[in-house]
């Protein structure tokens, strides 16, 4: 295993270190070795040596509120959809198109050049028998990977932590959002919580004058969209559902990590700061909080931290009224932070070892409703992205006109993709982790 270099010792990290000063107490032992590997990253800036693990890394990404595969993956050549939405619909010359039947949302540009370039893929009529069309039941069915007839507590995540990664670093997982989702929740609790900022002690580096601090608002606007990024005034409620972790039982062994360590140690928002500023990248990524989210991310596989499994979301999609500017505008959001992601990953040299996954709890329905939206309904694509992903559309277009109760028929078990992560990407028995094997795709 390659090791990165770090300096020898603490006390000379804390005296040669632009953070030493303000570093002085006890640190979580997590942001420790965190400064040790960014500080040492710093140190051999001119040669541009990318620190980190060599195994690969997969970001999960939820897109909580039942997102409109129709709308984001659109079946532009056929009559059908556009009778079906006469509103919503949306016209060929407003799709990029992906091949002479579908393509996607023309706010999604940067997706479709990653496309062409053979590092995004497309995996059509993504489900699961019987669905269930609660968002929290959903949800709960997608992160512990369950039939719909069964109830588990487990997430599929967390049985991979239990089964595959025993005496890993408390960091193998790391989730950005306010709760622990239900997809790391394990018999052995491990995963840590990038959590909400106002559960920090704000201690801002430089004067504000009665003004939001700089790390006051990178961290809202990581994790509290309510304060900084919220929709505007009018816009459609999409926003009702800003993120989804299915039920889960908590206990002292799965309080969020990193927030108790910095609560004990009284670690003010400066410190968090200067983990994911350490690394300078060149890439501009937009505002919002899924772009801030991938943006901390990026910058903690820059900084070489042990983690296999990211967890990030993006909310607003239940789309019931008013969808057009809302699901366009959340497309736009996604594209964006994505399209920076990507280009940030292929600047450090780590895009051919990070896979991404999009999921959402469920799609909608085919027909547009009264209001201008669509209701809660069954199948919808998922995307996969990445520098070592093979390229292109996977499965079939779900048919628009043989419906189950107007709803999407699925061709494709979302658990097929999981169990093709887990053999392909991350090179763990997909049987054991999902308690049955399923067939894999060729997605890697």
């Amino acid at each position: 295993m390659k090791h990165t270099p770090t300096l020898h010792t603490r006390r000379q990290f804390l005296r040669t270190s632009a953070l030493g000063a303000a570093a002085s107490w006890t640190l979580p032992i997590f942001l420790e070795k965190t400064f040790f590997t960014l500080n040492a990253l710093a140190a051999d800036s001119l040669t541009q040596t990318v620190t980190g693990k060599d195994g690969t890394i997969l970001v999960v990404l939820q897109m909580a509120g039942g997102n409109d595969g129709l709308n984001m993956v659109v079946p532009y050549a056929d009559d059908v959809y556009h009778k079906a939405r006469p509103n919503l619909g949306l016209s060929a010359d407003k799709i990029l198109k992906l091949n002479d039947y579908a393509g996607l949302n023309g706010k999604m540009a940067g997706l479709k050049a990653l496309f062409d370039e053979g590092h995004l893929g497309v995996i059509q009529g993504v489900g699961y028998p019987n669905p269930n069309r609660s968002h929290f039941r959903s949800t709960e069915i997608w992160q512990t990977a369950s039939d719909a007839d069964r109830n588990a507590t487990e997430g599929w995540l967390g049985r991979y932590f239990d089964n595959c990664c025993a005496g890993a670093d408390p960091t193998v997982g790391v989730a950005i959002g306010g709760e622990m989702p239900q997809a790391f929740s394990a018999k052995n609790p491990t995963g840590v919580t990038f959590s909400r900022p106002e559960q920090y002690r704000w201690k801002s580096s430089e004067p504000n004058n009665g003004k939001m601090s700089q790390e006051e608002f990178f961290f809202r606007q990581l994790n509290d969209p309510s304060s900084v990024d919220a929709p505007p005034a009018g816009a459609a409620d999409g926003a009702s559902i800003a993120a989804l972790s299915g039920r889960t039982k908590t206990d002292v062994g799965t309080l969020d990590f990193l927030q108790r360590t910095a609560l004990d140690a009284q670690l003010s928002s400066d410190k968090i700061l200067a983990i994911a500023r350490k690394y300078q990248s060149t890439v501009t990524y937009p505002q919002g909080q899924l772009a801030a989210s991938l943006n901390v991310i990026a910058r903690m596989i820059a900084g070489g931290l042990p983690t296999r499994v990211y967890y990030a979301s993006q909310g607003g999609f239940d789309t019931h009224a008013g969808q057009i500017y809302t699901h366009d505008r959340l497309l736009g959001e996604l594209d964006a932070a994505l399209t920076a992601f990507a280009t940030d990953l292929k600047q450090q040299g780590n895009f051919k070892r990070v896979l991404l996954m999009t999921f959402s709890e469920f799609g909608r329905r085919v027909n547009e409703n009264a209001n201008n939206g669509t209701d809660h309904g069954a199948a919808a694509p998922m995307f996969i992205m990445g520098g070592a992903v093979k390229p292109g559309m996977f499965g079939k277009y779900p048919s628009l006109t043989d419906l189950d109760h107007g709803d999407l028929k699925f061709s494709t078990d979302f658990r097929s993709v999981y169990g093709t992560v887990l053999d392909s990407w991350l090179k763990a028995p997909s049987q054991l982790v999902l308690g049955r094997k399923f067939p894999n795709l060729a997605l890697i």
